[in-house]
């Protein structure tokens, strides 16, 4: 029953079939570790410095919008995102049968203790990963803007955010396999209405007899950017099967550092990507720009950009 309802989602797969898509995956993976991106940081810039950096408007003479044209561009309407998002979901639903059998796997990290008879459950990051928001990020790019919590607020409080492709149909199959499905975000707390509201209108089903919303600032604990206080909070109870994101931080507390310090972990760490831990491309924003910029949101926008350019390798 659970491997026929993989199958009506991802297809039947065969040992070449799971290397192909792993494959595939990991040109995601890496993407979205070392992609490019606009000035300041979405999830992490909402999360971290960000506000400082939002602060810091271009002068006349900078068309800030051009800095992350491309990358809008290509998520509203290149058919090898779309395509791309379903890729890694159809991975995710031949791998959970798998993850379910073993009893001794955890994609977290800080999963520690006798956690095999625990119940299941995985852990989605919400923005870019299961809702679209390249709406927002595309009135930056015609408004010549930054960001600023205002408008994303006003964004969010809209709920009119879509789907990822392939998201809701990987949490109806988890959810028909009697997995829990928790949403972690570095939304803040008080966009949690706005948040449900939206997942629900898209047919993302929440359950209802406990909070599996876990929302930034919710309580004193989860003030921090970091997530780690509120997967532990899931670990607690449920053996965590997969975890889903679309920059590093949707995995682990190491995505702070510079660009040679989140490479080895992600190459220490190689064997989660296409398994236990799944990422999506997102070129808009990300935890990646903090590495190139040092995290220091404070540098205006022409210093940011002059940060990125040095980063790029010609190779001549």
């Amino acid at each position: 029953m659970v491997r026929a309802a993989a199958s009506r989602v991802a297809g039947n797969s065969s040992n070449s079939g799971r290397r192909f898509l792993a494959g595939l995956a990991l040109v995601a993976v890496f993407s979205g570790v070392a992609g490019c991106a606009p000035a300041p940081v979405a999830e992490d810039r909402r999360a971290a410095g960000g506000e400082a950096a939002a602060g810091r408007q271009p002068t006349a003479a900078v068309d800030i919008g051009l800095d992350n044209l491309n990358a809008v561009l290509w998520v509203q309407t290149a058919v090898e995102y779309r395509a791309n998002s379903r890729q890694a979901y159809a991975l995710a639903a031949r791998v959970l049968d798998e993850a379910l059998a073993d009893r001794g796997w955890t994609a977290f990290l800080g999963q520690t203790g006798r956690y095999e008879d625990l119940p299941p459950a995985i852990i989605l990051d919400i923005d870019e990963t299961v809702l679209d928001n390249s709406y927002y990020e595309a009135r930056l790019v015609l408004d010549n803007a930054v960001y600023s919590s205002d408008t994303w607020d006003t964004w969010v409080l809209q709920e009119a955010a879509t789907a990822i492709p392939g998201a809701a149909e990987l949490i109806d199959l988890a959810a028909g396999m009697g997995v829990a499905v928790f949403f972690v975000t570095n939304r803040r707390e008080h966009l949690e209405d706005a948040t449900r509201t939206n997942l629900g209108a898209l047919g993302i089903a929440l359950d209802e007899s406990t909070d599996t919303v876990l929302m930034r600032g919710e309580n004193p604990e989860w003030e921090s950017s970091d997530k780690t206080p509120r997967w532990a909070t899931v670990a607690a109870t449920h053996r965590i099967l997969m975890m889903f994101g679309d920059s590093m931080g949707d995995f682990t507390a190491a995505a702070e550092g510079t660009v040679a310090e989140r490479r080895a972990f992600a190459e220490a760490h190689r064997d989660y990507w296409g398994s236990k831990w799944i990422t999506l491309a997102n070129p808009t924003y990300g935890s990646f720009i903090g590495a190139v910029l040092d995290d220091d949101f404070s540098l205006s926008v022409e210093q940011q950009n002059e940060r990125k350019r040095q980063a790029l390798d010609p190779k001549r």
